[in-house]
């Protein structure tokens, strides 16, 4: 898949403070890509030098093939995790006047507000003030503003603060939509839940160091443990887990099943497989669960981090 940003190298410091220390990243073209780490990591850092905010120090930036270059602020759409709309301003006029900054004429801009005002049933607001709006009125608002003129490049910052879960939800799949229809995007949140439902890849910063980045499913696969939960309908509850715990490492079961079935999570160990595993239980009852238990970002995060210090 070709990228459409390309790091390479990036540092950037503020005096003594090195925010950004040779970070490199290549985010594919029609992706969701997780920019993830802890607080001070370095992510709004890197994000203002994309946005053209700040420079780096040294290392190199490429948006399509293309050294950035001031021109490309109008390829670019930027939701930051502060909100910037004019709070006395009426929503319409604001809309388009923030459109017309990013490219649009006015008329093309009042047909695609039309068309994104409908779409999320909010034409009543065309003549409210910003300060009017509760905050999640106003996040819609200013995501609209984010993605109405097209761009290559998405980066959100934060998208759902401020959301109930419906509209939480509501904006996820529109981001998701605006990724299938080819817009590359970079998703910076602490809710490792979203990151679990949205993105395709990640890129974890600590310390103004890169020290995590490929595909999801790769990532996962390689902080795997080979432990599953184990279901097992049996009259030989004490042999089987007598049995197991001599031949597999064996953990208290942290899940629960809707009758009183045998409950285990079991790591295999010593070059075992699932199938050495699921040919005892087979022998000793039915077999209720067997399930894999695989690491969930926010998992992945905190070992990668606790590693890392």
């Amino acid at each position: 898949m070709d990228n459409l940003l390309e790091i390479t190298n990036v540092v950037k410091k503020y005096g003594n403070f090195t925010a950004l220390n040779n970070v490199s990243l290549q985010i594919p073209k029609g992706s969701v890509y997780g920019l993830l780490g802890p607080n001070g990591a370095g992510k709004t850092s890197l994000i203002r030098i994309i946005n053209q905010i700040t420079k780096p120090d040294s290392g190199t930036v490429f948006l399509d093939g293309e050294a950035l270059e001031p021109q490309h602020v109008e390829q670019i759409g930027y939701l930051p995790e502060e909100r910037g709309l004019y709070k006395s301003m009426k929503v319409g006029e604001q809309a388009l006047y923030l459109a017309q900054l990013k490219g649009l004429s006015k008329n093309e801009a009042k047909k695609r507000l039309k068309y994104w005002f409908d779409k999320f049933d909010i034409a009543a607001w065309w003549d409210k003030k910003i300060e009017e709006l509760s905050k999640g009125m106003a996040q819609k608002v200013q995501f609209i503003v984010t993605v109405l003129h097209q761009p290559k490049l998405l980066i959100f910052d934060e998208p759902f603060s401020g959301f109930d879960p419906i509209n939480a939800q509501l904006i996820a799949q529109e981001i998701l939509e605006l990724r299938d229809k080819g817009a590359t995007i970079i998703f910076s949140t602490h809710r490792m839940e979203s990151v679990e439902e949205m993105c395709d890849e990640i890129a974890l910063i600590n310390k103004s160091n890169k020290i995590l980045d490929g595909k999801l499913t790769d990532i996962k696969s390689a902080y795997k443990t080979n432990t599953f939960q184990v279901g097992l309908k049996t009259d030989f509850s004490t042999e089987v887990t007598n049995t197991l715990k001599e031949n597999f490492e064996v953990f208290p079961a942290d899940f629960k099943l809707l009758n009183n079935e045998l409950t285990l999570n079991v790591k295999l160990t010593n070059g075992a497989t699932t199938n050495d595993l699921l040919g005892y239980i087979t022998t000793k009852g039915s077999v209720q669960h067997f399930v894999e238990i695989l690491p969930s970002a926010n998992d992945i995060f905190i070992q990668a981090i606790r590693e890392n210090s």
